[in-house]
């Protein structure tokens, strides 16, 4: 069984960055779209960045600009550069890989709490 790992979770003042990391436990067969979401307390999942096995991205309106995804296809992770934080940033974020028959994995998430 698959397993994704994230890491890279923390507190984090306003203004502060923050790089998450996600990685499978081993390789899956035709992987393509990577991708984070993040859910914080009393709201629904949202996706917050996206990026396929071609390198196409696409971002949250509230994070373009400040927040950066990328991959290492080798090392089966990807990863949010998360910059210029701001305090509704706090939610737990989970990564989910998806792969061209339309199997998704998850992760069981990290924490965010940007705070002073």
């Amino acid at each position: 069984q698959v397993q994704l790992v994230e890491s890279g979770g923390g507190l984090v003042q306003p203004g502060g960055s923050l790089r998450l990391s996600c990685a499978a436990s081993r390789n899956i067969f035709r992987l393509n779209t990577m991708a984070w979401y993040r859910q914080a307390p009393g709201k629904e999942r949202e996706l917050v960045a996206a990026i396929t096995i071609g390198g196409a991205t696409n971002y949250a309106d509230s994070v373009k600009g400040r927040f950066t995804i990328s991959r290492d296809n080798a090392k089966n992770t990807v990863y949010l550069q998360m910059n210029s934080l701001k305090p509704e940033d706090t939610a737990v974020y989970y990564c989910k890989f998806r792969t061209d028959f339309g199997m998704d994995y998850w992760g069981k998430g990290t924490l965010v709490t940007v705070s002073s």
